[in-house]
This record gives C-alpha cells, sequence and structure tokens, in this order.
C-alpha cells in the first residue's frame, strides 16, 4: 500500500481517538473508551508502516501537525469549542511547518 495513503489513516484514526477521548469521560464511557483504543491502535500501526519508506521526522511531522489541525477543527465543529484568529493563525503556522518539512525532505528518502 502507498506510504502516504497509510500515513493519512494514521492521521484520521489519531484524530478519531482523540475525538474519543473528548466523550470518553476520563475512560468512563465504555463505548468511546474502546474507540479511543481502536482508534490510536490503528493509528501507531498505519504509522509504523508508513516509516518503512517515510523518513522518520517528515512522517512524524504530518502525522501530528495535520492530526493537531484536524483535531483542533473537530473540536470547534463537533464540539462548539471557541475558534478566534489566533487559533487560525496556529494552524497555518502548524500546516505551513509540515509543508516545509515535507518539500525539505523531497528527494532524501
Amino acid at each position: 500500500m502507498n506510504p502516504y495513503a497509510l500515513l493519512a489513516i494514521a492521521i484520521l484514526s489519531e484524530v478519531f481517538g482523540s475525538s474519543m477521548l473528548k466523550v470518553s469521560n476520563g475512560f468512563k464511557r465504555l463505548f468511546p473508551s474502546i474507540g479511543v483504543v481502536i482508534g490510536m491502535g490503528l493509528a501507531f500501526y498505519c504509522l509504523s508502516l508508513s516509516l518503512i519508506t517515510i523518513p522518520l521526522g517528515t512522517a512524524y511531522a504530518i502525522w501530528s501537525g495535520i492530526g493537531t489541525a484536524l483535531t483542533a477543527l473537530v473540536g470547534v465543529i463537533v464540539y462548539k469549542e471557541s475558534f478566534n484568529l489566533k487559533k487560525f493563525l496556529g494552524l497555518v503556522m502548524i500546516i505551513g511547518g509540515v509543508v516545509v518539512l515535507k518539500l525539505s525532505s523531497e528527494g532524501t528518502s
């Protein structure tokens, strides 16, 4: 399978697992807690498979950066958390940093 497809699955799984943390109520609710374990387990498994091809720094930057940005957006959209200019600029900087790291690793894998 394409390593970037595996990385995308890892990102989406991590976002799902992180989002389930919010509703697990400190692991007191069974099904959201199971969602956390499955989401994070799949995320780390797919991340580990993507690392066979993608350099560690690049893969981790993409995984954590995009995962952070998407999780923040889930918080705003699903859980009605506040969104302001500072949060927007922070997300833009995270995504910009991921892009720069990806561009800096082109041709080095």
